[in-house]
């Protein structure tokens, strides 16, 4: 698994807006209506979010429309449930 999604995830702000993605598909206006900091932030956060394949941006028309790509984040929860499960088996 990447080091990239982890780094990404490890940032509140970028929890949050995965949280929100999980609701709708948001332009990153939605989405910096959501906090207390500047458009550039976010599209930051959202870069960063992108590079690690947890989102992912599709042009319409004017705007930039963020989803979750739900297949690198269920690959994330499936290697994350196998080790933790390989870890309590190694307690026995």
């Amino acid at each position: 698994m990447g080091g990239e999604a982890f780094k990404a995830l490890a940032d509140p702000t970028r929890r949050r807006i995965l949280e929100l993605l999980r609701s709708a598909d948001l332009t990153a206006g939605e989405l910096a209506d959501h906090f207390d900091m500047t458009k550039p932030s976010i599209s930051h956060h959202l870069n960063t979010l992108k590079a690690a394949g947890l989102v992912d941006a599709e042009r319409e028309g004017q705007s930039i429309v963020y989803s979750l790509n739900t297949s690198v984040l269920q690959n994330l929860m499936s290697w994350f449930y196998t080790f933790t499960d390989r870890s309590d088996s190694d307690d026995k």
